[in-house]
């Protein structure tokens, strides 16, 4: 059973009711269950399916903002707040199953709350007007702040006959969006609703908030004493002091992401030298760290090794990423006091590892606030022990040379280890400690979640296309395919913008599934799929594609090979088995098996 901890309230002089930002002495640990542009694995229904080994290990998992974008999003972008969650996740009752799911197996679920800046609807200040238990609820250009996007937004307003907030940001302005004016009433009443109702109507138990710098961290505080989540975390990406002073202005209603902690591991990493990790990083040692004892940040320090905006990007994008030794890095992580935020792809890669790294430090009782003290340290390997409870400790050794080091102290017995890293115990058997058993998980296929639909069918000569449309594409898909160095024209003669596909189905994530089938026995080049005033790049087309928002995700076959046919069409009179070997030109003269026709496998 995992423990349940209770959050305890304090009353200021005031007798106004404080939120607890972290709960003390909290064992637990947490998962990011996101990347970035990671929409077939974050998926609701699939991460619901997998809740039995998330809950082995994982006591919170932070998931992406779940409302709707206005199209596909990994949601810091955020249109709506309360009336559209049918989001590139899934659906809300997909949502809310999860989240119900989760808490019935132990698991608290923590919402992304992006309140810094807002999407808007048409123009640069106009957002979208909700209605919430009666109340309708609606930004106005009045509530941006007077100098967001550097003035220019200002300038846009002037000229078309708006008005912005006559206050500045509080905090750092970011371009893109519209900074919201937190100073405005109309603003704060917003959030609060906001925040209340993904307590009590969808069942999240606490907040990671995005961008927190962008405004100032009072006002966090106010949101956290109105809506009291259990937990509350910060992205205050900067120094510790930074950090650390964040957290004070939010009356300590609230921890913080420990990025210190991160580029401390990574430069460790980087450098091949493991000294590193008890060195401060430019200047700024970890919330973690003994420097901040007096204070007791431990407590709401959450450390992480990597996360959605530190990772190398499907674009080649990265902030500091860890390039390497992620099993010592995670090793390292779940050893040391804070509130560690284990990372999906890490996760997806060493789950038997990293659940038998979290049974270890819950065995031996290691807290937000546990004392680390540092043991032994060389290039190739760092020692530190870790204080948990009723006598009980954890020495983790990461490095190079980790298992080759042997603890001065005999008294250490030799738990778990693995490639760079071992753990070690004293107070408790190695025997005693309960190593979970993980269930195999259900993934998505063939690059799109729950593989393609089984109502996705072929015919013998077809020339066809799929396409998975988002929900906000509307109720009717278009095809425009084209040649190269033809006239550029849809190459069956329609006008833009091009033929209607057939809508077929509502695929696993709730996204309708349309088929494009050609009157033309040759196949275009290209392909664009359009709906809703939205449409896709240009596409290469494969025939029998199938195609999402972001190109085409897989071939519609059975188990990877071209749908079954009696009798192919062979051209070139030539027919292959798998090794290349010509096999005739006969197609009822072969016996049963797999061949290759026209570059195609095809199963008789």
């Amino acid at each position: 059973m995992k423990k349940i901890y209770t959050i305890l309230w304090m009353l200021t002089i005031s007798v106004a009711t404080m939120a607890q930002g972290w709960p003390e002495k909290y064992e637990g640990v947490m998962l990011q269950g996101f990347y970035w542009d990671g929409y077939a694995d974050a998926q609701w229904s699939l991460l619901e399916k997998q809740s039995d080994n998330i809950s082995t290990t994982f006591d919170l998992v932070w998931i992406p903002q779940s409302a709707n974008c206005g199209g596909q999003s990994m949601g810091y972008d955020d249109l709506y707040w309360f009336s559209n969650y049918n989001s590139s996740f899934g659906t809300a009752d997909e949502l809310k199953s999860m989240i119900a799911t989760f808490k019935a197996k132990g698991i608290g679920t923590i919402a992304d709350i992006v309140i810094n800046h807002r999407k808007n609807v048409s123009n640069w200040v106009d957002f979208p007007k909700e209605t919430y238990k009666g109340v309708t609820y609606e930004l106005k250009s009045t509530d941006i702040c007077a100098n967001d996007d550097g003035g220019s937004t200002k300038t846009w307003a002037t000229k078309n006959g708006y008005q912005l907030s006559t206050n500045n940001d509080t905090g750092t302005d970011w371009g893109g969006m519209r900074d919201l004016d937190h100073k405005s009433e109309n603003v704060q009443n917003n959030v609060k609703a906001y925040l209340k109702m993904l307590l009590e109507d969808f069942g999240y138990v606490g907040f990671r908030y995005d961008m927190v710098k962008g405004y100032g961290g009072q006002y966090t505080k106010l949101y956290n004493e109105d809506s009291k989540p259990q937990f509350s975390v910060g992205e205050c990406w900067d120094s510790s002091n930074t950090i650390k002073n964040w957290i004070d202005a939010t009356d300590k209603t609230s921890a913080a992401f420990d990025f210190q902690f991160k580029y401390v591991v990574r430069n460790a990493t980087d450098k091949n030298d493991w000294t590193y990790l008890g060195k401060q990083n430019e200047g700024n040692w970890p919330l973690v760290s003994s420097s901040f004892n007096s204070g007791n940040y431990r407590r709401y320090a959450v450390t992480f090794v990597e996360n959605h905006d530190t990772e190398v990007r499907p674009d080649g994008s990265s902030n500091g990423p860890l390039r390497k030794d992620t099993l010592a890095a995670n090793a390292y992580l779940l050893a040391m006091p804070g509130t560690p935020c284990v990372f999906m792809k890490h996760w997806q890669e060493y789950k038997q590892e990293i659940a038998n790294m979290v049974a270890v430090r819950k065995a031996v009782g290691i807290n937000n606030i546990s004392i680390p003290t540092e043991v032994a340290k060389a290039k190739d390997y760092y020692a530190v022990q870790v204080e948990g409870s009723d006598s009980k400790k954890l020495l983790c050794v990461v490095g190079t040379k980790a298992n080759s080091y042997t603890p001065e102290d005999s008294n250490w017995k030799k738990v778990i280890s693995g490639y760079h890293y071992a753990y070690y115990v004293q107070g408790i058997e190695p025997a005693n400690i309960t190593l979970p058993e993980l269930k195999e998980d259900e993934k998505p296929k063939d690059g799109v979640y729950g593989g393609v639909p089984s109502f996705c069918t072929i015919e013998e000569n077809e020339i066809c296309a799929f396409f998975e449309a988002p929900m906000t594409w509307g109720s009717q898909i278009f095809t425009w395919a084209w040649m190269n160095g033809g006239d550029g024209k849809d190459y069956v003669g329609a006008n833009w913008p091009g033929v209607e596909a057939s809508l077929l189905g509502t695929a696993d994530n709730g996204n309708k599934v349309f088929k494009w089938v050609s009157t033309k026995t040759t196949a275009p080049d290209n392909i664009i799929f359009s709906g809703g005033g939205n449409k896709t790049a240009d596409l290469v087309f494969t025939n029998a594609g199938y195609y999402t928002k972001d190109g085409k995700q897989a071939v519609v076959t059975a188990t990877g090979i071209e749908a079954i046919r009696t009798t192919p069409s062979v051209q070139n009179g030539v027919i292959y088995d798998l090794q290349g070997r010509k096999m005739g030109t006969t197609w009822d003269a072969l016996p049963k098996g797999l061949y290759i026709v026209n570059g195609k496998k095809i199963v008789k």
